[in-house]
């Protein structure tokens, strides 16, 4: 489990760094029966599934990734701007 954590931190986090702007914040949290990976950044702009590119290194292969691993995602759009993208696993 702690390597697909890992892995989810590393694409959420990716995926803020390169589409979301400005500052960000990772949070991990443990709850009873999952664990809790959220990525807060500025932008409003939500992931979304898009056909890899195979040739051109353009990306679109990490929202498929995370939605795969997780046992569940969400997007939250905050009122003061922004986005929280959440992943969460099954303990």
């Amino acid at each position: 489990m702690a390597d697909t954590v890992v892995l989810l931190v590393s694409e959420l986090v990716t995926n803020a760094l390169r589409h979301g702007g400005g500052r960000r914040t990772l949070e991990l949290t443990a709850h009873r029966n999952t664990i809790e990976v959220a990525v807060h950044d500025p932008s409003r702009h939500v992931p979304r599934m898009r056909t890899p590119d195979l040739n051109g290194g353009t990306g679109g292969f990490g929202w498929p990734k995370v939605t795969r691993l997780a046992h569940a995602t969400a997007v939250t759009r905050q009122a003061s701007g922004g986005k929280t993208v959440s992943a969460l696993l099954a303990r």
